[in-house]
């Protein structure tokens, strides 16, 4: 540093960061119209071994003149409360022993600038610290410095100002206790390490303003905040949490401050801007008083008292600045106000003071007159005095009465008892206690100091335990204070609430938002949807949006509220629509009458087909149950019983074995009774055309042979069904029709796969129905095929008339599982009826007719006797058809070999005879006299069969 710079330095002209350079006293104000320096280089001057610096806001901001009218609260008040605390430690003698607390205060007029060039008096005293051995006199001598040092600063008052001058105290090491300044930004210890702060940071006082917004339920609201440090840093932090909170903001405008006083057009603007957006009635104001006020009143000429309810910070609430002459419109507000309780005696000594007992505070005239808007004799001409015609007596006396005191001298109070505090321990440590300064505390060392004010606990005047915490805060305590009408047309503000360590205790009854009206009013920009209703959201606003109901088989997502999302088959919405209740799955009910009646009719076919079985077992030699071929029979009472027996499985909850057992089940069944009855009627077309070629015994007519035919036909089914198991694997499905059902059936009933089942049985029916068709000539005691017929036509009738019965109830499970379920055992009831009611009338009603000779046609025996005496034309005819039935095969070999009927080797119509031929009547007539009904043998000897399996 050259000696031109400390020479400005120690003339008080050196303009730091930015700073205008002060006036000196021949400079003429910029105002015109005014003949006189404003503002007078004034200064609160007290003498002490250890001073302290001050930078109070005393006057308010000005945008034409350097400084405005004088400041009652935040200003005059808070400058007495630091001189009153001063007092207090001054007064107590074995506070520091021997030491006693100096002050050197200054004016900022709450601007940044011009507080920064007041505060270069602070740093004058510091300059010999800078290389001073660099500089001496032209004798030798070092330089004397008239300027004290200061060791600390109390003020500023605006976070802006706090702000330049501590980036300029802490280039000498000048620790700074601020007692108004709120900004976050000087939480930062890394470039503000030597500031400190007995008020709590805005980071706090953000946070219980946006719970006081929940709490109120507002869910829209606006923020105006002024265009400083303070107001920024703040909005930012608001910003965020209510982002965080889902609070939306409507209108967001800006209070000039740093870049001078706006005019009244420009606070109109913000109303009118507000005013615009009616929803948001919630208005959260982050200022100062003096352009808070400025909103009020732009707020009574636009009408629009009664149009918001004020979320207000701790710079402009509780000041009479804002609230006087705006009662109305500030009516409603809540307020954050740092917890401050009142400095103990202080209100005494504020009420006691004159102008005449208050010679050491310059600027106690300017308050005398604006209180009592006089001109007090011999004073100082100001801008704002001069409208003051009526002198003052001198007379007039501060009351409780006509005196509104700043609800937050405890700061100021705390800050400077705060440095006492530290000096007092400081001496304690480095002095060892001896009376007055020693070496090691002359001058202070900043960097010790500092130390010492991390340290520093203690109960204050306002009788709170005070200490900063690790950023150098204050503690974080907040009172919420509510301006309110206690009475008609009288208003004031009241303590409704606490915030104390991020806890809000709010109390709601105590709020009156207007008079007789307790209710906070709604900031919301479109009110909640009704249950079930989607939002769609007006573009550009998160926090409005319009209501929409979902569709009919729709809820809203719960993931997202702007969507409608279908409801999967099987679920419907609830009746609120905000979720998919599953349908009750629907089947049959084994407890149902449908389930009920299928099995009863099923029950009474397995009754009927037990009786049926009994019957043959208990006749099973008998010439009926012989002849009707046995095994056969008793395969296909086999499958009519699993026909009525599958009945119980189709009745059964759908699941993946009960829908395999079903797949199985059908077409096994039908396989078991149509193989059987096929292979009868295939063996008695295959007797009866053998018998017109030849008198040769057709193959495969055995029982044995019979059995082994069916199985395999029955095989077939059991491969069919095995592979479509392994192709498509039985499961039970949920079906819907339409959105209101949900059907639990196997997967095969809702599509042609169950055709997969029916396929083979319906080829065996065809065929079975064919051959009957071929054999219903046959004679009448081998009519069982005709028998066979009619069950294979009627049979037909059924499953055609089911079919349609089947896809017409596909929306009614339970008349579709009956509707198969009966079907099944119609087709089986017809088999056993038509097929084994003519046995069990001659087995249980004509047991006479159940003998060996009434098996035989009677036109046989006429034929026979007919052959004795006719030509052996008429015998060779009766060899011809008649006599190949098997029941005849003996007879016929025993007349061919005694000449009566036809060679196998030769025509028809050629005799053999052996030598000596006999006449051809005689010989027949003989052997057919001559033999005797019994069982036909084979070569050995042995018995060949019974009755063949055809009914007689």
């Amino acid at each position: 540093m050259d000696y031109d710079l400390r020479s400005l330095l120690y003339e008080g002209v050196y303009t730091a960061r930015g700073a205008r350079p002060r006036r000196l006293a021949n400079q003429q104000s910029p105002v015109s119209g005014l003949n006189f320096t404003w503002p007078a280089k004034k200064v609160v001057a007290i003498d002490g071994d250890i001073i302290l610096g001050g930078l109070m806001m005393v006057h308010e901001r000005h945008n034409d003149l350097v400084c405005g009218p004088i400041m009652p609260q935040g200003g005059v008040q808070a400058l007495e409360a630091m001189l009153y605390t001063l007092d207090f430690i001054n007064d107590q003698e074995d506070f520091i022993p021997g030491v006693r607390l100096g002050a050197h205060i200054l004016d900022d007029c709450d601007k940044d600038t011009y507080g920064l060039e007041q505060a270069v008096d602070f740093i004058k005293g510091s300059i010999s610290n800078i290389d001073d051995g660099e500089y001496k006199c032209r004798d030798g001598s070092s330089p004397e410095v008239r300027n004290k040092v200061i060791s600390g600063v109390v003020g500023a008052a605006s976070s802006v100002t706090s702000i330049q001058v501590a980036n300029l105290l802490r280039l000498f090491k000048i620790p700074q206790v601020s007692f108004f300044s709120t900004s976050p930004e000087l939480s930062n210890k890394q470039r503000f390490e030597y500031f400190f702060r007995t008020i709590p940071s805005d980071h706090y006082q953000v946070k219980a303003m946006v719970e006081i917004v929940k709490k109120l339920g507002w869910s829209y609201i606006s923020i105006i905040y002024e265009e400083s440090n303070y107001g920024i840093k703040a909005f930012e932090e608001l910003e965020d949490l209510l982002a965080a909170n889902a609070i939306c903001i409507a209108v967001k405008e800006k209070l000039v401050k740093d870049s001078g006083v706006a005019e009244e057009v420009a606070y109109d603007l913000i109303v009118q801007r507000l005013l615009q957006k009616q929803r948001a009635r919630g208005v959260i104001i982050f200022g100062s008083d003096q352009e808070v006020a400025g909103v009020m009143r732009a707020v009574r000429r636009n009408n629009a008292t009664g149009s918001f309810s004020w979320i207000g910070s701790d710079g402009w609430s509780a000041r009479s600045l804002v609230s006087s002459g705006n009662e109305p419109e500030v009516e409603g507000t809540l307020s954050v106000q740092p917890q401050a309780n009142p400095v103990r005696g202080f209100d005494e000594y504020f009420l006691a003071l004159t102008v005449e007992r208050n010679k050491r505070n310059p600027w106690f005239v300017e308050y005398w007159e604006h209180q009592f808007r006089c001109r007090y004799p011999n004073a100082s001409r100001t801008p704002y005095n001069d409208a003051y015609n009526k002198p003052c007596t001198g007379r007039e006396r501060l009351t409780a009465q006509n005196t509104e005191f700043e609800a937050q001298l405890q700061f100021v109070s705390d800050a400077v008892m705060a440095f006492g505090y530290a000096f007092r321990d400081m001496h304690k440590d480095l002095c060892g206690g001896q009376w007055g300064l020693c070496a090691e505390m002359t001058p202070v060392d900043g960097e010790q100091l500092l130390n010492y004010l991390r340290k520093v606990a203690f109960l204050g005047l306002s009788k709170d335990d005070f200490k900063f915490d690790s950023q150098g805060d204050g503690p974080a305590r907040y009172n919420i204070i509510h301006f309110k009408q206690t009475s008609r047309f009288r208003y004031s503000w009241v303590t409704v609430g606490h915030y104390v360590e991020g806890e809000l205790m709010l109390n709601m009854s105590a709020l009156q938002f207007k008079l007789e009206e307790p209710s906070p009013p709604a900031s919301v920009c479109s009110l909640p949807c009704l249950t079930g209703q989607a939002k769609k959201y007006v573009e550009g606003e998160s926090c409005c949006w319009h209501c929409f109901n979902c569709s009919t088989y729709q809820i809203v997502n719960p993931y997202d509220e702007t969507q409608c999302l279908t409801c999967d088959w099987g679920t419907l919405p609830s009746p609120d629509h905000l979720r998919c209740n599953p349908i009750p799955e629907v089947y049959i009910q084994t407890d149902s009458w449908w389930a009920i009646g299928a099995m009863l009719f099923s029950s009474l076919g397995v009754v009927l087909t037990g009786v049926v079985v009994w019957v043959f077992v208990s006749h099973n030699d008998t010439p009926v149950v012989r002849a009707s071929g046995r095994e056969l029979s008793y395969v296909l009472l086999s499958g009519v019983f699993l026909c009525y027996a599958v009945t119980f499985v189709f009745v059964l909850k759908p699941t993946a074995v009960v829908c395999g057992c079903q797949r199985f089940g059908l077409g096994f069944c039908f396989a078991v009774v149509y193989s059987a009855l096929l292979t009868k009627t295939n063996r008695i077309s295959r007797i009866f055309n053998a018998g017109k070629r030849t008198a040769k015994r057709p193959s495969f007519i055995t029982p044995k042979s019979q059995l082994c035919i069916c199985f395999c036909l029955v095989f077939v089914q059991v491969m069919i069904t095995a592979v479509w198991g392994v192709v498509s694997p039985p499961r039970a499905i949920h079906h819907y029709l339409v959105r209101e059902d949900n059907f639990l059936v196997c997967a095969a009933s809702i599509n042609a796969s169950y055709m997969i089942a029916f396929a083979y049985p319906i080829g065996l029916i065809v065929v079975c129905t064919v051959y009957a068709v071929l054999t219903r000539k046959i004679p009448e005691a081998f009519n069982e095929s005709k028998h066979i017929g009619f069950t294979m036509y009627t049979t037909c009738i059924i499953w055609l008339a089911f079919v349609p019965i089947y896809f017409s109830t596909a929306n009614n499970v339970e008349l579709r599982i009956t509707t198969t379920s009966v079907t099944i055992s119609l087709s089986a009831t017809v088999a056993l009826v038509c097929l084994f009611t003519p046995k069990l009338y001659i087995i249980l009603l004509h047991p006479e007719r159940n003998v060996r000779q009434s098996m035989m046609p009677a036109a046989k025996y006429s034929a026979i006797k007919t052959n004795l005496s006719t030509s052996s034309q008429r015998v060779d005819s009766c060899t011809q058809s008649e006599v190949i039935f098997p029941v005849d095969y003996e007879l016929h070999e025993k007349l061919r070999t005694m000449g009566c009927g036809p060679s196998p080797r030769t025509s028809s119509a050629t005799q053999t005879c052996g030598a000596p031929c006999s006449p051809p009547e005689h010989r027949c007539a003989a052997a057919a006299a001559s033999l005797t009904l019994k069982p036909l043998t084979n070569a050995s000897n042995g018995p060949l069969q019974d009755v063949p399996d055809v009914q007689l």
